[in-house]
């Protein structure tokens, strides 16, 4: 089928792309910059700049995964705008391109997945977090719940909508170990604050195998938390990460430094929740690496 992907050239959406080409089907990616991303994706990709011009080419599927990176930069007022803003734009153009398709009479998408994040359920402390639990109400909690309800919109239109609220995304090359691993290939590395926070994970394949799971059952809808069914602890991450590198971990960074260089944004890094993928289980979805230690493994033995 034609699966229009958002997102498509990033760290995940290009593993994403790779397995549904790999499956056969059409792939049209949203990309500002075409030429720029094309070598990033399989051959046959059709590119284009926006959502609204696979208009002449209706898409069966959309997969909405682009926003800026929560992390890339201190949470100004503007960037916490531009982290909003981001996600709203790249959400409505996939809510208007079904408005039109509608007003065209041409067929509309049966489906729409669309990526939140583990911040909507905001700090939980050491709460098990199932999708029923109620969120704590702060900036990341918020900006979940903007984008969430933008990809709402869909299903006044008759279109099924999957959300999947994503924890830590795992795997060489990019996501939170691109950071992590410097310091700690150079015995550098250690817990943050008192390490006793969760970090949800999920090892890219496992994120990458969840979304065609949902994309194929056309009975799952609403939101699912795309996390391993076993969260650790900051200090667990840590001691795992080490041992895996063969590393010690014996620096850790104080709450007050990480408050005072990220300010704000520092949440991300102090707070957490220990979240557990109860949806997807109850659905019969299978984790290829549902503990930190094969998670790990697997990456960095690569």
């Amino acid at each position: 089928m034609r699966v229009l992907i958002t997102g498509g050239s990033g760290f995940v959406g290009q593993r994403l792309c790779k397995r549904l080409a790999a499956q056969g089907h059409a792939l049209q990616v949203v990309s500002r910059t075409p030429e720029k991303v094309r070598s990033r994706l399989p051959e046959g990709c059709d590119i284009r700049e926006s959502a609204q011009a696979f208009a002449d080419s209706p898409p069966e599927a959309l997969i909405n995964l682009a926003g800026e990176s929560i992390a890339a930069k201190r949470w100004s007022e503007a960037q916490k705008e531009e982290l909003v803003q981001s996600r709203l734009k790249a959400t409505g153009q996939l809510v208007t391109l079904c408005e039109q398709l509608k007003e065209n009479g041409q067929p509309l998408p049966h489906t729409l997945l669309s990526a939140s994040a583990v911040g909507y359920y905001g700090d939980q402390g050491a709460n098990k977090v199932t999708e029923e639990t109620s969120p704590n109400d702060e900036f990341a909690h918020r900006l979940c719940v903007k984008w969430e309800e933008a990809a709402r919109q869909v299903e006044t239109l008759g279109v099924r909508l999957a959300i999947l609220r994503i924890g830590l995304v795992l795997d060489a090359g990019g996501g939170t170990l691109q950071k992590m691993l410097p310091p700690f290939k150079l015995g550098l590395g250690g817990r943050f604050g008192d390490g006793k926070h969760f970090m949800p994970w999920i090892h890219r394949d496992d994120l990458v195998e969840a979304m065609l799971f949902l994309l194929e059952d056309q009975t799952l809808t609403g939101p699912f938390n795309a996390s391993a069914p076993n969260p650790v602890t900051n200090a667990e991450f840590t001691r795992t990460l080490a041992k895996t590198l063969k590393r010690p971990a014996i620096f850790p960074v104080p709450a007050p430094v990480l408050k005072l260089g990220f300010g704000e944004m520092s949440q991300l890094l102090l707070t957490g929740a220990d979240m557990r993928p109860a949806r997807l289980e109850a659905a019969g979805f299978t984790f290829q690496y549902p503990t930190l230690d094969k998670a790990l493994e697997a990456i960095l033995g690569k």
